[in-house]
């Protein structure tokens, strides 16, 4: 065999666009996309990606100017996000939860020329009345903010007319068949923000290669094929869902998922649809999942494989819970999507305990966090990565490029880690949220795990509160489980025989599952602490 027959090629790597229409052109009568109240074959999801296509085209949007999504997920969020982009133009998907200061930032930030929105989700958020605050002052870059949906809210270009232009105007129908053919891989295809849960949110530039080739790089390891139906209810505006997005239509699969997070819809929904592929991905949608009441009666037969990112004591919960499935856990995040994964045919002790070896054509490695030179296997650090899955920069934001983006290609997200000698990397927490008790570093994961195996326990957070002798201590969240009693000295009792003495919380508060202060998709330990140092102050107590 030659040294080059098991490279992993970048086959069939396309722009977003052409990977959209050539499931389309192979199938175009097999499901593309479900909600629970809608169901698109391709030849739907083409049909309604290239009318907006070709309206942005008619609007006057140029080739490498940005567009803004500000849409909760719905079929009209996912055809806008291939129209954009098969029009030639960078898409800015926004964090539906933002507020009107947060909002008022990107637009400016990302200089977005024009902005799709919609009315579907009213009954939650009025992004009308939420424009309408942020843009008081409005920018003069961005010349349109289109309305999907039923309404035609003053200063915006209701989604009738839009589509009507677009449809009424030919020279746009070639023009957009012109920039779909002439697209490249190295064009812009994506400004993701970072979350800014600790600083200003930061635009990452992604390519068309760095986020479909790594996506799709994802998918072979999967196994996906056209075969398979994947469930994810992550929000269509956040990288993990796009790309799985990305990769399942690249495939010809079926994409399930739902307008909002509930677990009892989710578990109707993947036993309905006979979900083969589960992507919940993050702990705090995995435990509603499982504690739900009809979780122990659902048929989850299909489900062949899964992916949770979570500490190994958590990810073995978890796949007790599905045992004839495989779960995958990852390493990653906006900046480079998932460059560490776990595959399938890993032994459950490395599925369990790592967050697998990097993908093909990817490096990581561990660096020193004073002297930036590489440790050697097993010895913690700060995990770097390079590849053809880096962003390309941070828009408008050269010191946080600088940052970031290392000599030699190499990226930092200032995340904690370790290597082993056969490749498998393991996450160890944020830099910024490493506890500093008396001389000692805590990774909050560790401790969280720990919570975790009590059987009462749902969820856990810790945070840093100061402390005269020892600098910080840690503290503790819990979520329990429904029905679940246990007292805070218990659960601190339990931790105390799992890890060292400066490790245990000093204290623990119970909160309510709607009471987590919620990022995109991860809890903000920052605004728990803030709230946890208020109550104390109030109390004139320490910890």
């Amino acid at each position: 065999m030659a040294a080059y027959d098991d490279l992993a090629l970048a086959e069939d790597v396309m722009p977003l666009g052409h990977l959209l229409l050539r499931s389309a052109r192979r199938a175009p009568r097999d499901e593309a996309l479900v909600f629970p109240d809608v169901r698109w074959t391709y030849a739907d999801l083409v049909a309604r990606s290239w009318e907006v296509g070709r309206a942005l085209v008619a609007l006057g949007v140029q080739p490498g100017e940005h567009v803004g999504l500000l849409m909760t997920n719905h079929p009209d969020l996912v055809a806008s996000f291939f129209g954009v982009s098969l029009a030639g133009a960078v898409v800015v998907p926004i964090n539906a939860r933002y507020r009107a200061s947060e909002l008022e930032f990107l637009v400016r930030d990302a200089d977005l020329v024009a902005l799709l929105t919609h009315d579907s989700a009213d009954d939650h958020v009025d992004f009308t009345a939420l424009l309408a605050d942020a843009l008081a002052d409005r920018p003069p870059q961005l010349r349109d903010v289109v309305m999907m949906g039923a309404r035609e809210p003053e200063g915006m270009v209701g989604r009738a007319r839009f589509l009507a232009a677009g449809e009424a105007d030919e020279e746009a129908g070639r023009e957009l068949t012109r920039r779909v053919e002439g697209q490249r891989m190295r064009d812009p295809a994506l400004i993701l923000y970072t979350s800014g849960t600790t600083s200003t949110p930061r635009g990452a530039i992604l390519t068309q290669e760095a986020h479909v080739r790594t996506w799709l790089t994802t998918g072979a390891t999967w196994g996906t094929t056209a075969a398979d139906r994947h469930w994810t209810a992550l929000p269509l505006f956040h990288v993990t869902a796009l790309g799985c997005l990305t990769w399942v239509l690249a495939a010809g699969a079926t994409f399930i998922t739902d307008y909002h997070w509930d677990a009892g819809r989710a578990l109707e929904a993947v036993q309905r649809e006979r979900a083969t592929e589960f992507y919940p991905a993050y702990q705090p949608i995995m435990e509603d999942f499982v504690n739900h009441p009809n979780f122990a009666s659902a048929d989850l037969g299909a489900i062949r494989t899964f992916l949770n990112v979570a500490p190994p004591e958590v990810l073995a919960k978890f796949q007790a819970l599905l045992p004839h499935a495989t779960q995958l856990t990852t390493y990653g995040g906006t900046e480079g999507g998932p460059v560490a994964l776990a595959r399938p045919d890993d032994a459950l002790e490395d599925r369990l305990n790592t967050c697998g070896r990097p993908q093909a054509g990817l490096e990581l490695r561990v660096c020193d966090d004073v002297t930036g030179e590489p440790v050697p296997p097993g010895t913690p650090g700060i995990i770097q990565f390079r590849g053809f899955n880096t962003l390309s920069g941070y828009h408008r934001s050269p010191e946080k490029t600088a940052e970031s983006m290392l000599d030699g290609g190499w990226v930092t997200m200032s995340d904690l880690g370790v290597v082993d000698e056969r490749g498998y990397a393991l996450f160890l927490g944020r830099a910024k949220e490493t506890l500093k008790v008396g001389g000692e570093n805590v990774a909050p994961q560790e401790v969280e795990a720990q919570l975790c195996t009590h059987p009462a326990v749902k969820l856990a957070q810790v945070v840093g509160l100061p402390d005269e002798r020892l600098i910080e201590v840690p503290a503790a969240f819990v979520e329990l489980v429904p029905g679940a009693e246990v007292t805070a000295q218990e659960l601190i009792d339990h931790v105390r025989g799992r890890v060292a003495r400066f490790k245990v919380p000093r204290l623990i508060r119970f909160i309510d599952g709607a009471d987590w202060p919620m990022s995109t998709t991860k809890i903000q330990r920052t605004a728990l602490r803030a709230r946890l140092l208020e109550e104390l102050t109030q109390e004139g107590a320490t910890p």
